[in-house]
């Protein structure tokens, strides 16, 4: 429901007027009038209908509950929600020219023949290629890294060109090269038809799976997938079932059904292909369960039986299995365990001993080596250890602060090991290093086109003193001819601090068109989020949920005092959960910023978690606690965003929401923008935007998003007056 993505924005061709309260008629020419929309643009106003809710002694009163529609097919919501479209085009209708220099400006940036770095799978090297301007890519394979023999597998240009949207997931070929599995999602609900395409003769197999998670995983016979299919109301994958090509859905074997609505269920299959895995995970438990890949019979073996608060994950290598756990390990230890004591976590044995403070995040195995990556004090440094002779070399990166992944490391026989580095003045880089020598071989960097030098920018990692003492790390990059260090610069200030995820010092073009305008941009990793490891997590979920606002306000607080910026044009920006987290922090310190941008927020927290039918909501519990308890209820009702708008002077605010969005419905945000609407007390602007096509993740296609992220920055940059620019 609040996962970690920023949405895309839409026009929708509706009557105006529809979605005024309906007591009243309005003139249509007061909405819109020619080239002076923005004077006679008239904000819509919903109609209010008391919805009443009572829980523990509390009553509630929603006048906007009736915005909520499942179906999404309501006249009058839609009708409410062009309204807002059209409000918020007239009240920007002075920044069309911006925010289409502005996209032509992100998408000079971008090279439009592009080329992903093969990874070896099996026989083939696997890769992707963007072409002139398409929006998707077309996928391809080659039996050698070079792709002298290349061939083109899917073509998702001509699958999407009769959709609005359009997404694939999961492409994953059969162990014998033949056909080829991917999921198709053409309303962006992130429920996907799962196909099969014959690689020889270029056909379509008549095999079509409804209502799955998007993922196939093959069995070692090359006829037998298991896949994961979705409640279609809650859009919880909870059932893991087997196919047999040529078959029929509705003949399909249940092999795993998980009851437990607390956990999320996933598949994946052992890097030596022995193996079937299906993923149990919550936010504080975890397990997985084995499926011999040889028997297109086989049964779901638990690896050992789950316990709450146990977390761990597995990695197959010859006989032992590899165990990355928190047991008596907060921060996780990997442990391993051979396959003839299975079942017992007595059994396992240490081999990368629990650290205090140093967080384990990956590990990979290869047939004589282990690689593993940690964070300690917020930066990852990756290692390679000899599984032979136990020598340790760690791989060297330049920057002090970056973002280093492994990806792409699918055969054990690897004589190297595939990293993705970034930072905030690095494009993303591609580097194979050796496994024996750790020498690296760079691969490919990402081309900024224009006139992008990274010795133009200046990054910096700082750490600030929250209101209870605790230093919260900061990662800041600016244009340093641009920095004037005096408090003149705007601030764009970005923050999530949700289920663990960290938002890393990456790179991005994009960006630049703000560095260069003299902005100072800031990530805020406050708790809630990984960087200082787990207990940075813990601190800032449940009943230490109010750490995470508290965190970003003070972080702006101190930027201001440091002279990072200008105190009077700090902007404040975060999508999904991170949109909770703007609606929280403009509810306690509103004043601090001219412009906050929320994206799909997650705002309404007290009524989604009391309503199981909602997707997600119960697998969120030991996220946010579940509010049928009152310690949970009354934590919560005390900083939802929804719940504690007061009159008062807000932001300028830009919302944005996808109508098909299956994390966070369109609603919370309509309800949201609808209250605030009725509360504010100033004349900002409150900016409503709905893409009618898309759901959580925005627009489908490389350049659509780009259209999005204009329409962030023009509403910034007009409101510092650079509008112009």
């Amino acid at each position: 429901m609040k996962t970690k993505y920023s949405l895309g924005l839409g026009i929708l061709s509706l009557a105006v007027l529809a979605g005024c309260n309906s007591a009243e008629k309005t003139d249509k020419n007061q909405i819109v009038k020619s080239t002076e929309a923005q004077k006679y643009a008239l904000a819509p106003v919903a109609k209010k209908v008391a919805h009443e809710m009572n829980i523990h002694g509390s009553k509630r009163v929603d006048d906007y509950y009736w915005m909520r529609d499942d179906k999404r097919e309501n006249p009058e919501i839609l009708a409410h929600l062009a309204a807002e479209n059209t409000y918020t085009n007239a009240m920007l209708k002075h920044t069309e020219k911006l925010q289409d220099n502005l996209f032509e400006e992100l998408k000079s940036r971008i090279q439009k023949d592009d080329d992903s770095v093969p990874v070896r799978r099996g026989d083939f090297y696997y890769s992707s290629e963007m072409r002139g301007d398409n929006e998707y890519p077309i996928y391809v394979r080659s039996k050698n890294f070079k792709g002298d023999d290349k061939q083109v597998l899917l073509d998702v240009n001509a699958l999407a060109k009769d959709h609005e949207y359009f997404q694939v997931s999961g492409l994953d070929v059969s162990p014998n090269g033949k056909i080829m599995a991917y999921g198709e999602d053409t309303l962006s609900r992130r429920v996907y038809t799962l196909r099969f395409k014959d690689l020889k003769a270029g056909e379509l197999l008549a095999d079509e799976l409804k209502g799955t998670e998007g993922k196939a995983i093959w069995g070692n016979d090359n006829k037998t997938v298991y896949y994961i299919k979705k409640d279609l109301q809650t859009l919880l994958g909870f059932q893991v079932y087997r196919h047999t090509l040529g078959s029929s859905q509705d003949t399909d074997e249940l092999v795993y059904e998980e009851v437990n609505k607390s956990y999320y269920t996933s598949i994946g299959k052992s890097k030596d292909g022995s193996h079937i895995y299906i993923y149990h995970s919550s936010p504080e438990a975890s397990g997985m369960s084995l499926i011999d890949a040889n028997n297109h019979k086989g049964k779901p073996v638990r690896f050992i039986p789950r316990e709450q608060g146990l977390e761990y994950e597995i990695s197959k290598l010859g006989q032992w299995y590899y165990v990355n756990t928190n047991l008596d390990a907060v921060n996780f230890k990997l442990m391993k365990v051979h396959q003839s004591k299975l079942g017992n976590k007595n059994n396992w044995q240490e081999v990368i001993p629990h650290k205090e403070g140093v967080k384990l995040e990956d590990v990979s195995l290869f047939n004589d080596h282990l690689v593993y990556k940690v964070r300690e004090d917020g930066i990852n440094t990756v290692t390679v250890r000899s599984l032979k002779s136990g020598k340790e070399q760690q791989l060297k990166f330049k920057d002090k602060a970056f973002a280093a992944y492994l990806y792409g490391n699918n055969e054990l026989d690897n004589e190297s090991v595939r990293l993705y580095y970034t930072s905030l003045t690095t494009p993303g880089t591609h580097y194979d290093f050796n496994l024996n020598s750790t020498e690296p071989e760079l691969l490919k960097q990402q081309k900024v086109l224009g006139d992008f030098n990274p010795d133009n920018y200046t990054s910096e990692r700082i750490f600030i003193k929250a209101r209870d003492g605790i230093k919260v790390p900061v990662s800041l990059v600016y244009r340093t001819d641009k920095f004037k260090n005096d408090g003149t610069n705007p601030i764009y200030q970005y923050g999530y601090g949700s289920y663990g995820h960290t938002i890393q010092p990456s790179f991005s073009s994009a960006r630049l068109s703000l560095l260069d305008r003299g902005f100072v941009y800031a990530i805020a990793h406050i708790r809630g989020s990984q960087m200082l490891g787990r207990p940075w997590y813990n601190q800032g979920k449940k009943l230490t949920k109010k750490n995470t606002f508290n965190d970003f306000i003070d972080v702006t607080k101190s930027l201001i005092d440091q002279g990072y910026g200008n105190k009077e044009q700090v902007f404040a920006v975060g999508g999904s959960a991170g949109g909770l987290l703007m609606g929280a922090v403009i509810n306690q310190a509103p004043e601090l910023y001219q412009g906050v941008a929320a994206h799909v927020p997650f705002v309404d927290v007290v009524t989604t978690m009391l309503d199981e039918t909602i997707p997600l909501t119960t697998n969120e519990y030991d996220e946010w606690g579940n509010p049928n308890d009152k310690s949970y209820y009354d934590y919560m009702l005390s900083y939802s965003p929804y719940d504690q708008i007061s009159k008062q002077a807000y932001p300028n605010l830009l919302v944005t929401t996808g109508l098909h969005d299956s994390q966070v419905q369109y609603f919370e945000p309509a309800k949201w923008v609808a209250k605030l609407r009725d509360y504010k007390t100033n004349d900002n602007k409150l900016l409503f935007k709905v893409d009618m096509e898309a759901g959580h993740g925005g627009a489908s296609g490389r350049f659509k998003g780009l259209k999005d992220r204009a329409l962030e920055y023009a509403f910034i940059l007009d409101l510092v007056g650079q509008n112009k620019l």
